[in-house]
């Protein structure tokens, strides 16, 4: 059984996040480092304002947080909520290898019979 690390709406929001590309890449550059967003805009062949909405995407899905430093926004990776992602990923992962195992169980044991 899947146990809820997130709830429905936490996961749509964080799954909804990382099916893009350029999303899933700023996360990735923010793990490694905090980044500004106009350093995470210079990488992308797209407008600040669209890199902004991105980042707006993820920190709705609390995946990063912005903290004003001076003039900037810097982007930050949570943690928490990549680990949760993933603990569910795992979950549901467990889930289906135990289904699967179940599966083969059944199928071995009709070979048997034959």
């Amino acid at each position: 059984m899947v146990v809820q690390t997130m709830s429905d709406a936490e996961a749509d929001r964080t799954f909804h996040a990382l099916a893009d590309a350029t999303r899933r890449d700023i996360t990735r550059r923010v793990l490694q480092r905090e980044q500004s967003v106009s350093s995470l805009a210079c990488r992308y062949e797209m407008s600040f304002a669209a890199v902004q909405k991105h980042v707006a995407v993820l920190e709705a899905a609390s995946l990063v947080t912005k903290k004003r430093r001076g003039r900037e926004q810097i982007v930050h990776a949570n943690l928490d909520a990549l680990r949760r992602a993933a603990r569910l990923l795992d979950e549901y992962e467990q889930l289906w290898r135990h289904r699967a195992d179940t599966m083969a169980g059944i199928l071995a044991e009709t070979g048997e019979e034959s």
